[in-house]
């Protein structure tokens, strides 16, 4: 049986996206199974309606946030987003258990191709490394973190069969049992 996966998608420019587009479309075709939020497209003037988030985390086993890599983090939406719908006794804290045991996953693109993010690399930092913020959140709320799923290099043009084969290795890591982190 699969569990109920809500995708928290959080692209400021999802029209200009190759990679995030493509996933979320490949997500549209199981629409049934995986719940979809934009919330670019849901927020755009950036007035999050916390209790309709809450409720759709509570009413989700699985979760997934979506989105580039923004400055070697998350887009700002998205880190209002978390600091809005995670609050202090619902997320954490006094009777802040509601995403406790949940599994939360991040997936996410990146400009720079997988070299650079190496601690050799250009950037001189692992992704793992810039994601640990996102990782440690996930651990704070006392949800299970997942591994992470990334495509990397969207600065440069991905060939439309790489972009294919990403969306639907995407769609099975949303749908797969994943060992915990």
């Amino acid at each position: 049986m699969s569990k109920k996966t809500l995708v928290i998608l959080a692209h400021p420019n999802l029209v200009e996206s190759q990679i995030n587009a493509a996933w979320q479309s490949k997500l549209e075709e199981v629409s049934d199974s995986v719940t979809i939020r934009n919330i670019y497209r849901l927020y755009p003037d950036w007035n999050i309606d916390v209790a309709a988030e809450r409720a759709l985390l509570e009413s989700h086993e699985r979760i997934f946030l979506q989105f580039p890599v923004y400055w070697y983090s998350a887009p700002p939406l998205l880190k209002k987003w978390l600091d809005d719908v995670l609050g202090y006794g619902w997320a954490y804290g006094p009777g802040g258990d509601m995403l406790a045991g949940k599994e939360i996953g991040l997936v996410v693109s990146t400009g720079s191709p997988e070299a650079a993010y190496q601690s050799d690399g250009r950037l001189g930092h692992t992704l793992d490394e810039l994601l640990r913020p996102l990782e440690q959140t996930v651990r704070f709320v006392g949800a299970r973190y997942l591994p992470v799923f990334a495509l990397q290099g969207a600065n440069r043009a991905i060939a439309a069969d790489q972009l294919s084969r990403s969306a639907d290795d995407y769609l099975k890591h949303v749908r797969a049992q994943h060992e915990v982190v």
